[in-house]
């Protein structure tokens, strides 16, 4: 085994000694990971575990931004970027501004989250210990997992993989991306409804995909507006260029702006299964473990209801709980059908949401998306949208037989 005990959250000092065993390992140390580990390091029945993360490179640029509703105060909220209690959504045939009553639209800067977990796991120092490891094996053993790195050897009782997955397709799955440029521009003059993000706006060509834009606004002269898609292959770097520079000049009325910071990502969209479990002593997180919601991309809170199901449960009964994730089958159903209409027709997505959010209350929607709504509330939602789309998807996911988008 490799000796070496690092520095916590600082770059690693070499050839100290490490003690090989641990109680928890957090393979990664992005959302999921670092999730994790602060809600573990906030229980008290569990402050005399400790705890290894394993993550390649420190976490020390704004990376990403994250953004979420939610009805309930969350461990992050001092340092969120913005928060909204009105929503808008635009398209050709519907907009309004959305009042939010229970529901509150937040968003994190990636540095901010990174900072705040580190600070808290740097106050627990006999707790938490910081590897800069690339992991590159976890396997499961009679007394627990041992993770092979190119850091050396290290062993603990359960292991938290938050790794990307290497996903083999399934002919009898749907695979989409979510893949999104933004900008975070600054103009000279009063642009932005500070108080209004925008949650869709369908205003843009769909070209036969669902496209939209994102704008956070965090002050009448800056904003983050994201082009965001949904479909089976990337496009060129300046074709999303174009289209940024399409809305800005349309929103700003061709006045000018400059691009202060820029964030891009493509993430999976499917309904593929993700296991949330890999042998006995491996626990899967992140979009390795499903927790990215497979028809709308949100992730960060499914993370953390899932973290704090795990720091429960280990703090109650020193194992982990039956149900790693709490999801339920229907709304696993639900994301296929909207899958399948995204791949056979992506273009129709748009008028789908228009009706969503036009024929019912905004906090039922946040609800269903948030997989929160009854049986009744789930009917109520399902009897909104134009049924016949949904109807051939139902055929075409029972049958597994993914639909797909006629030449043409």
């Amino acid at each position: 085994m490799r000796s070496g005990r690092p520095n916590l959250f600082g770059r690693p000092a070499f050839f100290v000694p490490v003690n090989p065993d641990y109680d928890y390992l957090l393979a990664g140390g992005g959302a999921a990971g670092l999730s994790l580990a602060y809600h573990l390091s906030q229980e008290p029945r569990l402050q005399g575990k400790r705890v290894l993360l394993l993550e390649p490179e420190t976490k020390d640029k704004n990376d990403r931004t994250w953004s979420f509703w939610t009805d309930q105060p969350t461990p992050y909220d001092a340092v969120l970027a913005a928060e909204w209690r009105q929503l808008a959504f635009r398209s050709p045939r519907f907009e309004a501004v959305l009042p939010l009553r229970r529901h509150r639209y937040c968003t994190l800067r990636g540095l901010d989250f990174y900072r705040f977990v580190q600070q808290a796991l740097a106050a627990r120092p006999a707790q938490f210990t910081r590897v800069t490891a690339r992991v590159e094996a976890l396997e499961n053993t009679p007394q627990g997992v041992v993770a092979r790195t190119d850091a050396g050897t290290f062993s603990a009782r359960y292991a938290f993989d938050s790794r990307p997955p290497q996903v083999e397709r399934r002919p009898d799955k749907r695979y989409l991306w979510q893949h999104f440029v933004g900008w975070e521009v600054e103009t000279d003059f009063d642009a932005f409804d500070a108080r209004t993000p925008v949650f869709m706006d369908f205003r843009v060509p769909q070209q036969q995909e669902c496209r939209f834009v994102y704008v956070l606004p965090f002050g009448p002269r800056r904003a983050l507006v994201e082009y965001t898609l949904f479909s089976g292959t990337l496009l060129a770097p300046e074709q999303y260029e174009v289209a940024l520079r399409e809305y800005l000049h349309e929103l700003l009325s061709g006045q000018p702006y400059r691009v202060v910071e820029t964030e891009s990502g493509a993430i999976p969209m499917t309904d593929h299964p993700f296991a949330a479990h890999d042998g006995a002593g491996i626990v899967n997180l992140g979009t390795r473990g499903g927790r990215v919601k497979a028809s709308t991309g949100y992730a960060f809170l499914r993370m953390q209801q899932q973290a704090a199901r795990l720091a429960a449960a280990l703090a109650t009964t020193g194992t982990l709980p039956p149900d790693l994730t709490g999801d339920r089958w229907q709304f696993r159903f639900f994301d296929a059908l909207l899958l399948d209409i995204m791949q056979r027709q992506g273009e129709m997505t748009r008028d789908i949401f228009a009706d969503l959010f036009r024929r019912n209350p905004t906090e039922r929607i946040l609800d269903f998306l948030d997989e929160k709504t009854s049986w009744v509330e789930n009917l109520q939602v399902m009897n909104s949208v134009t049924p016949w789309p949904f109807l051939r998807s139902i055929g075409q996911v029972l049958s597994g037989r993914p639909g797909r988008r006629k030449a043409g």
